[in-house]
């Protein structure tokens, strides 16, 4: 492997999957790699990607673009919080509620 090769060419061999997030100003979050939008309101947004489950959570949130052509969306509003969870945790947690409430 080239030691001149950036952390998203290294990431991107090793996955085979190229996901790229851009943030501007806290107003705007872009996201590439989109499989689905599980679920949004104007506080949280919850996007399967191709690298896990993303939650974006803020006030005001809106989906501004979505497209599933390009596996792009575009979300704004006042943006607080990025997290990335494992697709098989929250399978798993979402079959031990059903569970739970059959």
């Amino acid at each position: 492997m080239d030691i001149n090769m950036t952390i998203d060419e290294r990431k991107s061999i090793s996955t085979g999957v190229i996901q790229n997030l851009i943030l501007e100003n806290r107003g705007k979050l872009s996201i590439s790699g989109v499989n689905d939008v599980l679920s949004f309101d104007d506080q949280v947004v919850m996007v399967e990607t191709e690298l896990g489950l993303l939650t974006v959570k803020g006030e005001n949130i809106r989906i501004n673009k979505l497209s599933i052509d390009t596996s792009e969306v575009i979300i704004e509003g006042s943006i607080s919080y990025l997290a990335y969870s494992d697709k098989e945790l929250e399978k798993n947690k979402g079959n031990l509620i059903s569970k739970i409430f059959k």
